[in-house]
């Protein structure tokens, strides 16, 4: 059995807690081992940042638990009766999307993923990369064989989409590994937001399991390499449109179908009597063809739709450009329109709403660009011409009712929108888009955070939602909602981007979405405030993306830049005469001491920050919030008080800071900080003052179903319990 106050076992818990604060629960875990580690070495000890760190920490701790017996018997009670956290989900054993009904051919390809899958583990991971040109049928491969083979992966398959279309839609490992844990069922809650934290929890658990993953549509091996793990039970497949230098894996190229397979695959996409009744027509799209099985896809509807199939220019640039032109000359006039003015952006996904805002009758040459799309337009028939699309190939489905463009048409669509319709309409059109994801960003945001006063009223509020369902839609919508940002900033409208970046509030603070809302936030802030606005309202929007930009970089653990953002955001509020603002920029700076266990400078931070508030006056904006941001600095002061081993004192505080929030009937912050009181008297060394507090905070939290803090509450009070 390992001892708890080993070198590993201590560097191990400090670990697992230090990149896996995803949640006030890891960080209130992390707080206390600060509190111990203090206690151990005699002095203040900074946090480690990094993983490299650790051990040193480590060292200290296990040094002082030598000299220290309560000491020892506290870290282990610490560490046994830490929240192990749900792990994966129980829904079942994730699986792949549904592979084509239609596949034909591929039997080499096939026998080697099957050598690969099947080798004898030999230490090395079991990688294959399935490459080949777009359309050629990577994806499609990949799903068929995991298909075929999902008995041989008893805990799953995974499937994640890495948009290597370019380097600029390329997924990072962080935000990769970030879906490959969601995928396996972890909340998001215990997701880490540090890219180190989440691929070193990816590898733990899938260590023991057999499972399929699947990395479809990959740019680069740098994207790919942290991602693979040698677990004896673990198959990577990756997909990508070449060879990926610098990847070790087992290489399988794909080329055209065979004559005979491309015939049966048109065959089983048109249906046999529409090849019959034009077997002229069918000879000629199979030479055009040229064995993709996506061009195939593409030209079925053309043997029953009797559109243009003659050859033209786009010929010369291959299979699937080919036969797009051909299938978009077989579109109608409204679902022509559709889809040009769809792909003037690469939205990750479209669906009615999009449809319905990007085709709006355009404004008049003469009439201010970008009118707010009407949220009261029925989506219906753009619905009915998605589905259409799809039909014809133009599309590929992406989720319920949602689609997507392959790379490829969305260039095809594009280029024919610049022409067809000018950069006038063109530039209507992405603009109405990017003000519906607008205005929808900006009311869900509100009621998911109804409280916030970071998150702007709506200016064109909708239909009523539940903070749950509220966030859902954000969640859903986020990739579409970054993507706006930067069609925004492209199109110099800074309101617009300033507006959704704003909105991605609720992303950040309750789905811990991170990685993915930086390069948004970074691309808003880059924006210079136009001449005409006024001063403070452009230095006000700016500290709130400065706050906003080093909240996520705290969470990454990009803790110096994350200082500097904080430090420039309270200068702007301060600027601006916006005393609430530039509070709350100093606080965050204080949490950031915090978890760097710098309790005094936490502790002077938290004071300054308590005076600032002190001066806003009763009618003055930001006064009703003080019934619950100065308790919040109170329980601040009285854990930066613990950290720094001043028992006594964080206990008067914290008193004082549960009876505000019963005062106020937060019952929510009144828990944590019965929470935080109940783990100070034990690390005091007086769990029976402990035990009925944190049983008060259980039964506030278990009525709240608050799952999270409820478990870490539970895990105090084992504390307080063992012997």
């Amino acid at each position: 059995m390992t001892d708890p106050v080993s070198l590993a076992a201590i560097s191990g818990v400090l670990g697992a807690i230090g990149m896996g604060m995803a949640n006030e629960v890891g960080r209130s875990a992390w707080e206390t081992a600060g509190a111990l580690v203090r206690r151990a070495a005699g002095r203040e000890v900074r946090a480690p940042g990094r993983a490299a760190e650790v051990e040193r920490v480590a060292a200290l701790l296990r040094e002082g638990a030598a000299r220290d017996p309560e000491l020892a018997r506290m870290w282990e009670r610490f560490a046994s009766t830490l929240p192990a956290g749900s792990g994966p989900g129980s829904a079942g054993a994730p699986r792949l999307p549904a592979a084509t009904r239609h596949f034909t051919d591929r039997r080499p390809a096939l026998r080697l993923l099957d050598r690969e899958a099947d080798r004898k583990f030999d230490g090395r991971p079991r990688v294959a990369l399935l490459h080949g040109p777009e359309g050629i049928g990577t994806s499609a491969t990949a799903l068929y064989w995991g298909s075929r083979r999902a008995e041989d992966f008893p805990d799953g398959q995974v499937h994640v989409d890495l948009h290597g279309w370019s380097s600029q839609s390329a997924l990072g490992p962080a935000v990769v590994a970030g879906r490959l844990l969601r995928e396996l069922g972890l909340p998001a809650e215990e997701t880490p937001h540090a890219a180190d934290g989440r691929l070193d929890l990816w590898r733990r658990l899938v260590a023991g399991l057999r499972l399929l993953v699947v990395l479809d549509h990959a740019y680069s091996a740098a994207q790919v390499r942290p991602l693979l793990t040698s677990a004896p039970g673990v198959f990577t497949l990756v997909t990508a449109r070449h060879p990926l230098p610098g990847l070790d894996a087992v290489p399988v190229a794909l080329g055209p179908l065979a004559a005979k397979d491309a015939r049966r695959l048109l065959t089983h996409f048109a249906g046999s009597e529409a090849v019959a009744a034009a077997p002229d027509t069918a000879k000629d799209l199979l030479v055009r063809c040229a064995g993709s099985p996506y061009a195939l896809r593409t030209a079925a509807p053309l043997l029953s739709v009797h559109g243009d199939t003659s050859r033209g220019a786009a010929d010369t640039a291959g299979p699937v450009a080919a036969l797009t032109e051909s299938a978009y000359r077989a579109l109608d006039a409204d679902a022509a329109r559709l889809y040009r003015l769809l792909a003037l952006r690469d939205w990750p996904h479209v669906d009615a709403r999009t449809a319905a805002w990007a085709t709006q009758p355009a404004a008049a040459p003469d009439r201010a660009p970008a009118p707010s799309p009407d949220r009261a337009s029925d989506p219906a028939p753009a619905a009915a011409l998605l589905g259409l699309l799809a039909d014809r190939g133009l599309l590929e489905p992406a989720g319920t009712e949602r689609y997507r463009f392959r790379p490829a048409v969305r260039r095809h669509a594009e280029l024919l929108a610049r022409h067809e319709d000018g950069p006038h309409v063109c530039a209507e059109s992405a603009a109405r888009v990017v003000r519906g994801y607008a205005d929808l960003a900006e009311d869900a945001a509100h009621q998911a955070l109804p409280e916030s006063w970071r998150v702007p009223a709506p200016s064109r509020p909708g239909p009523p939602l539940g903070k749950a369902e509220a966030l859902g839609t954000l969640v859903r919508e986020a990739p579409n909602l970054f993507e706006a940002v930067q069609a925004a900033a492209d199109a110099g409208d800074r309101a617009v981007a300033v507006c959704l970046a704003r909105a991605l509030w609720p992303l950040q603070l309750k789905a811990g979405r991170h990685a993915e809302a930086v390069p948004a936030l970074r691309t808003a802030l880059r924006l210079p405030a136009p001449e005409s606005e006024p001063r403070a309202t452009g230095l006000r929007d700016r500290a709130a993306l400065r706050f906003q930009l080093a909240m996520s970089l705290t969470e990454l653990g990009e803790h110096a830049e994350a200082e500097t953002g904080f430090r420039a955001a309270a200068e702007d509020e301060r600027t601006a005469g916006h005393i609430r603002g530039h509070a709350s920029a100093v606080e965050a700076l204080g949490l950031l001491r915090l978890r760097q266990w710098a309790g005094p400078e936490a502790l002077a931070l938290f004071d300054r920050a308590d005076t600032l508030y002190g001066t806003i006056a009763p009618g003055e904006e930001g006064h009703a919030d003080l019934r619950r941001a100065r308790p919040l600095l109170v329980r601040h002061r009285g854990r930066a008080l613990r950290v720094d081993g001043r028992f006594e004192e964080a206990i008067a505080l914290l008193r004082t800071a549960v009876g505000s929030f019963e005062e106020i009937g937060d019952d929510y912050n009144r828990a944590r900080a019965l929470t935080d009181l109940a783990e100070t008297h034990v690390l005091a060394a007086a769990p029976a003052a402990a035990l009925p507090l944190i049983d008060e905070a259980i039964a506030l939290l278990d009525a709240q179903q608050a799952e999270h803090p409820l478990a870490y509450a539970r895990s105090v009070r084992a504390r307080c319990v063992t012997p």
